[in-house]
């Protein structure tokens, strides 16, 4: 390895730990974990994009980066890793396929290059809007978009969603394709930090038919599992039933789109041997999320501090972390920048003071965690836009309307709501989190409250009052993804 390698992080967006470490589901994450180190109990900090992206860049919980549904945006007050990576002399690239990732949400800061992979010219109008509407509609549509802002990007974006898009395989292979060029062009001199976030397990799962059939059920065809409803809204309020058969049909083709993930990342490797980079690269395979298929009666990744949406998988390959090693210790994704800082021997003490995570590499001199956090600031959506998109709410919905903080350590996780709700699981007799034994165990349960106690209040929280306006174009995007406004 040279002095200071190549550091690739790989984001598989909406992806659960137990089916990503299926090697039938993913056999490109099954290789490098026998060739590299896997992170077996990797915790994210939030269970959605917006705030566990701001964990991966800053190092820091929801409350102190302040990046989260009551502050759509990662404000400029906290260094980030890819500005840190650029100040020691790294070229530092970026690639987002998710709208939450995104120029607009302050997740360009430190990139030399920050690539909108929904765009081809890259350009501050989202062209959102164009999707959703037929007819006579999307012409008017198209008549606004292309006339706000710059009128020749926005026409050559129209032309590409209509035309080149639609001939590729979603944008995951343009990633890898853009990523691909842009490896012919750097400058071979200067080490690199490349980010790259790809979103192919995110709903709506619509993975290519090879995928699918490998894990439909028998006698289920790729059309009729297509027509199964897809809305973890209407699912919530109980205007959409399904029955165990259409909650098997949704799992296997969400396990398709992490295989469609998974080809990606095989290829993205390919790149990197045909540019000579691999084998002076660190690369680290992480979810920032995972998914409720069903799980706990809910669809999506909301409302709820479940495993099934903060166990992530967490895979790195390269230098110090070869080997084929399993490190079975908590892990959190805020413990990923100073760990990756590491990797590289750049030093930064003071933005290291700051971070609240601690390195996991093999040379760091730090103790193993006690226990990790993850938050759900507020919820996402509000339920406002719920009433607004649904409809009339049953009473039940309503109980979500709160924050919720999770204390894990080895044995038991407790849930504790805004609202004064608890949940105590025990992890190792019910690791699906089916039984609540917090009226059984108070005394747990007040010791556990008392340490997430005294970890919120060990550092300064954001203040983050004031609200952040999104465009309309992209609050359209947000929504064709799930997020309701």
């Amino acid at each position: 390895m040279v002095p200071q390698p190549n550091v690739v992080l790989v984001v598989a967006d909406t992806t659960r730990a137990d089916d990503a470490f299926d090697p039938h589901v993913a056999p490109t994450i099954a290789e490098l974990r026998r060739n590299g180190t896997t992170a077996t109990r990797a915790f994210s900090t939030a269970p959605w994009t917006l705030p566990a992206h701001g964990s991966l860049f800053t190092g820091t919980p929801s409350s102190m980066h302040g990046a989260h549904a009551d502050h759509e945006r990662l404000d400029g007050d906290l260094p980030t890793l890819p500005g840190l990576f650029r100040d020691a002399g790294y070229e530092t690239v970026g690639a987002s396929n998710n709208t939450w990732v995104s120029v607009e949400g302050g997740f360009d800061r430190g990139f030399e290059q920050f690539r909108q992979m929904w765009q081809l010219v890259q350009s501050s109008t989202a062209l959102g809007e164009v999707d959703d509407v037929l007819g006579e509609s999307r012409i008017r549509a198209l008549a606004r978009e292309v006339f706000d802002g710059n009128p020749l990007a926005n026409v050559t974006n129209v032309l590409y969603h209509y035309v080149a898009r639609g001939r590729s395989e979603g944008g995951g292979g343009r990633t890898t394709d853009w990523i691909a060029e842009w490896l012919d062009d750097r400058d071979e001199h200067r080490p690199f930090f490349l980010f790259a976030n790809y979103i192919e397990p995110h709903l709506d799962y619509r993975p290519p038919k090879r995928h699918a059939v490998e894990y439909l059920s028998e006698g289920v065809s790729y059309r009729e599992a297509l027509e199964v409803p897809q809305k973890p809204w209407e699912y919530l309020a109980g205007n959409v039933t399904l029955d165990e058969q259409e909650l098997r049909i949704l799992r296997g083709l969400y396990r398709a789109e992490i295989a469609w993930f998974d080809e990606h990342l095989a290829r993205l490797r390919e790149v990197l041997i045909e540019a000579g980079e691999w084998d002076d690269t660190v690369l680290v395979v992480v979810g920032d999320h995972g998914e409720n298929v069903g799980d706990h009666g809910m669809m999506d990744h909301q409302y709820c501090l479940y495993d099934s949406l903060i166990h992530v998988p967490l895979v790195l390959c390269g230098g110090a972390f070869d080997g084929g090693e399993e490190l079975t210790d908590l892990v959190s994704l805020v413990d990923l920048p100073p760990t990756l800082l590491d990797v590289a021997g750049i030093e930064v003490p003071e933005a290291r003071e700051q971070f609240l995570g601690r390195s996991f590499h093999p040379d760091a001199d730090a103790d193993s965690r006690e226990f990790v956090v993850s938050e759900y600031v507020a919820p996402q959506p509000t339920m406002e836009a719920l009433e607004r998109h649904v409809g009339d709410l049953p009473e039940h919905v309503y109980q979500y309307d709160r924050s919720l903080r999770a204390i894990r350590t080895d044995e038991y996780k407790l849930v504790r709501g805004s609202d004064g709700s608890t949940e105590l699981h025990d992890l190792d007799a019910d690791p699906g989190e089916r039984r609540d034994l917090s009226g059984d165990r108070p005394e747990r349960v007040a010791a556990l409250s008392d340490r997430l106690d005294d970890w919120l209040a060990s550092f300064e929280h954001a203040e983050v009052e004031e609200s952040v306006a999104i465009d309309d174009e992209r609050e359209a995007q947000l929504e064709r993804l799930g997020y309701l406004r």
